[in-house]
């Protein structure tokens, strides 16, 4: 990437602004040592700004870049010492949105062990599937997931004991090492069990840069981080946070009244969450007296026309972030280009790559719809099932697939038309569920739809819809098809056409096909 960008950029988020010199010079070191890790973020923001809050706890309160450093290098002492964590022992979290996850993850971190993080909605069989796969020596967890916890084959650790573990731990010991430890997500598992992705340690200020770029965060920041901490999303949003030494904001849970109260309690300039939530904000008419500058989603595409209602009612402060836990970012759309199309994924920030290719791996014509492949300092380094090196990356020239068809207009707007292995050839014809889906979106009566192809006799496969009505409302499956035959083609009608209470989804949104259950 190139230097003079990299520098204006962060002159211009403030990442440049004189300080202390002794405080700088610590700021660099602990980046000289530990790179851009959680733990290497965290000691540089402690090194800068030891007395500025890192996060707001619901629970615990605020806690400075200090306190949370401390509190992490007592954790990763006690882990060390009693639990035998070290370099490659692999140790889960399964927790929600909360401090305590976030100084476990930077513990790992100081020891070099790898954290996976756990989906929290995760059933017990997963649980011990993820918990063999992985090889887990440890899985430290919230006490409200302990029943399920007890189906992982190794040992457990929950709050209490977490505590009680920090409270016999001598504040001046430390237990760390030279090499910090790798983050594994786990990926949503719409379609099967869910695999460990590892993330990339960034090796600069590169994909820092990328994303600040375009979405305008400041040093300093008030960030609530509604998204999963679990998700790539919302440890992305923690990286980014550390990285501007801003301010956290944390929620177990979230509910629209109370994200609206937290942001202005506590004065966030910032929103982190996933699509979902929005339309669940919407649908509550939950407004801030004071919306943040910045509302930033990913995870999950925006459904239709969410994006204009949103900012209709928070003005235009959304960023939609277009990737996938392999990918990390492809594209974002800013508020003017989702005001300009609110469909768009929006275009690739500084650094990044987008083709479009077609099966033999060629580029198709602008318009065209084709696999999307993208390039970026932080694909993912592989799948793994275990200690060890994680199975490498499919790359075609340098270009990772994220599964997911597209193309891009005229404008150079990238529009995700659904996954590839969602596309449906009815007939002969190839039809995308999502132009339906958005179609659908728009009806009144709608409150959220699920597209998917089944098993057709005559043509192969055909169209089925599922749909979610606001409360009070009617809808019957013939005035659906008949509203479908006036604007989209006759094989993308649906026949089947099902209502139901509410639609089965992972932490950050996404529907799971294999749960859609006609009533």
């Amino acid at each position: 990437m190139d230097l003079l960008f990299i520098v204006r950029t962060l002159a211009r988020r403030g990442l440049l602004k004189p300080g202390s010199p002794n405080r700088v010079a610590d700021q660099l070191n602990a980046l000289r040592r530990w790179g851009f890790t959680l733990a290497g973020e965290l000691r540089a923001a402690e090194a800068r700004d030891p007395h500025r809050i890192a996060i707001i706890d619901e629970h615990r309160g605020p806690i400075t870049y200090r306190q949370l450093m401390r509190r992490a290098q007592r954790l990763a002492t006690a882990l060390g010492a009693t639990r035998g964590v070290g370099p490659g022992v692999r140790v889960g979290l399964m927790c929600r949105n909360h401090a305590g996850l976030v100084e476990a993850m930077v513990a790992c971190s100081l020891l070099g062990a790898d954290a996976v993080l756990v989906n929290t909605a995760l059933s017990a069989p997963q649980l011990a599937a993820v918990a063999e796969q992985q090889q887990l020596r440890l899985l430290l967890h919230d006490r409200e997931f302990a029943p399920t916890a007890a189906a992982a084959a190794c040992e457990r650790l929950d709050e209490s004991s977490v505590e009680a573990l920090l409270a016999e731990t001598p504040q001046q010991r430390r237990h760390e090492v030279n090499r910090a430890g790798r983050t594994i997500v786990l990926t949503s598992g719409t379609t099967g069990a869910p695999k460990g992705a590892r993330r990339p340690t960034p090796k600069g200020f590169g994909p820092l840069v990328s994303i600040i770029d375009r979405i305008p965060l400041h040093v300093g920041e008030r960030i609530l981080i509604s998204a999963p901490l679990f998700h790539t999303w919302g440890y992305a949003a923690l990286q980014l946070a550390l990285a501007m030494r801003a301010t956290v904001v944390l929620q177990r849970r979230f509910e629209p009244t109370a994200t609206v109260q937290a942001v202005d309690t506590h004065g966030c300039t910032a929103l982190f969450a996933v699509p979902v939530m929005l339309q669940r904000l919407v649908e509550a008419g939950a407004v801030p007296a004071r919306p943040p500058r910045i509302t930033a989603v990913s995870g999950s595409a925006l459904p239709g026309g969410l994006a204009t209602l949103f900012m209709n009612a928070w003005g235009d402060c959304l960023y939609n972030l277009y990737g996938s836990t392999e990918a990390s970012w492809a594209s974002i759309a800013t508020p003017a280009d989702l005001r300009r199309d609110h469909r768009t994924a929006g275009r690739p920030p500084h650094g990044t790559r987008i083709a479009i290719l077609d099966p033999t791996g060629r580029p198709v014509a602008r318009g065209e719809i084709g696999e999307i492949h993208v390039g970026n300092e932080m694909l993912f380094e592989g799948y793994t099932r275990g200690p060890g090196d994680p199975s490498a990356a499919d790359l075609r020239g340098g270009l990772l697939g994220t599964g997911d068809l597209g193309h891009l207009d005229a404008d150079g707007l990238l529009h995700v038309d659904g996954r590839a292995d969602d596309m449906v050839v009815s007939g002969g014809e190839n039809v995308f569920p999502r132009p339906l889906e958005e179609l659908l979106a728009q009806l009144p009566q709608v409150r959220e739809v699920a597209v998917v192809g089944v098993p057709d006799a005559q043509y192969g496969q055909r169209l089925a819809a599922y749909l979610v009505l606001h409360p009070g409302q009617t809808l019957d499956a013939d005035e659906v098809r008949e509203y479908v035959r006036h604007y989209l083609a006759r094989f993308s009608v649906p026949r089947d056409v099902h209502f139901l209470p509410e639609l089965p989804r992972t932490a950050t949104g996404k529907v799971i096909p294999r749960l859609l259950h006609p009533m």
